[in-house]
């Protein structure tokens, strides 16, 4: 155990006759590590692209919110009204009456 630990403390598994062995699980070794690198570098961009459509979503669901709140203010009867008030006519007394046409045959 002793004599393993210093060979590698001082680098002569690198060198010995078998060393070709070492060299290749040493660079498979180093694959897999710049694959996993890359791989949390991914995934990292993808959480933060997540965290900002969300928050772009919610920026974009509160304006339609708000959009569609003034619409219904816009079409309530007494803001139409008002907006006509001010452009000078005004609410009719006499209340509308339907038209029906009777076609011939």
């Amino acid at each position: 155990m002793k004599k393993g630990v210093y060979s590698i403390l001082k680098g002569t598994f690198l060198v010995s006759d078998d060393a070709f062995r070492n060299w290749r699980f040493i660079l498979f070794i180093s694959g897999l590590a710049l694959v996993m690198i890359a791989s949390s570098h991914n995934a990292d961009k993808k959480v933060y692209e997540i965290a900002r459509l969300k928050n772009e979503v919610k920026e974009l669901r509160s304006a339609f919110v708000d959009g569609r709140s003034k619409l219904m203010m816009l079409k309530m009867e007494s803001h139409v009204v008002q907006v006509m008030q001010e452009k000078g006519l005004k609410v009719s007394d006499i209340p509308p009456k339907k038209i029906k046409v009777k076609t011939q045959n």
